[in-house]
């Protein structure tokens, strides 16, 4: 358990701690560092209080056995690789507070199963759900016109590239869309 006292968890507080199997982070905490947790292998479920303000990049980044984590409210960005190769994340959803996605946040998250993207977000960062091989529906929290006005990056970006399901809001009924690629090659991995 962190204590009260703390207001942010620095870069790199915990890297590679790979016993670390839980942490209760306080609500006086406000930001996670970059790589704050990056590497922590056995880490399963991680509560973000609605304190928290700024995740940095990477700060998830290989935590292979992270299953769930709570993106609390108040959070305006998700950085770069910040949940990359979370490969038994099944479920994720990014709150309307939030407005972009960094490049490889999502990159090899192979359980993705579903996500929900927040209607506030106006662009995702290049390959930020590339090789999400399991993912089958993604909820925006908008409508089709504003989805179709979100700065994807790269193809890779876009998180229906693996032929996922699109459900909006539109007219308060749920529309679905299909995204397929034109592209019939297979692209250079990163």
């Amino acid at each position: 358990t962190i204590p009260d006292s703390v207001t942010s968890i620095g870069n790199y507080a915990f890297e590679y701690c790979r016993s670390l199997t839980s942490i209760t982070i306080p609500d006086s905490v406000a930001s996670i560092g970059a790589n704050a947790f990056n590497g922590c292998t056995s880490l399963t479920t991680i509560i973000i209080p609605d304190s928290v303000t700024n995740i940095g990049g990477g700060a998830f980044y290989g935590c292979t056995s992270l299953k769930s984590v709570t993106i609390p409210d108040r959070v305006t960005s998700i950085g770069s690789s910040v949940f990359r190769n979370c490969t038994s994340l099944n479920s994720i959803t990014i709150p309307d507070s939030v407005a972009s996605i960094g490049q490889f946040a999502f990159y090899e998250c192979t359980s993705l199963t579903s996500v929900t993207i927040g209607k506030s977000v106006t662009s995702i960062g290049i390959f930020a759900f590339y090789d999400c091989t399991s993912l089958k529906d993604v909820y925006y929290n908008g409508d089709k016109a504003n989805w179709d006005k979100i700065d994807f990056n790269n193809w890779f970006a876009n998180p229906l590239n693996n032929g996922a399901t699109l459900h909006t809001n539109d007219d308060n009924c749920n529309t679905r869309y299909r995204w397929r690629s034109i592209l019939n090659s297979t692209p250079h991995k990163p």
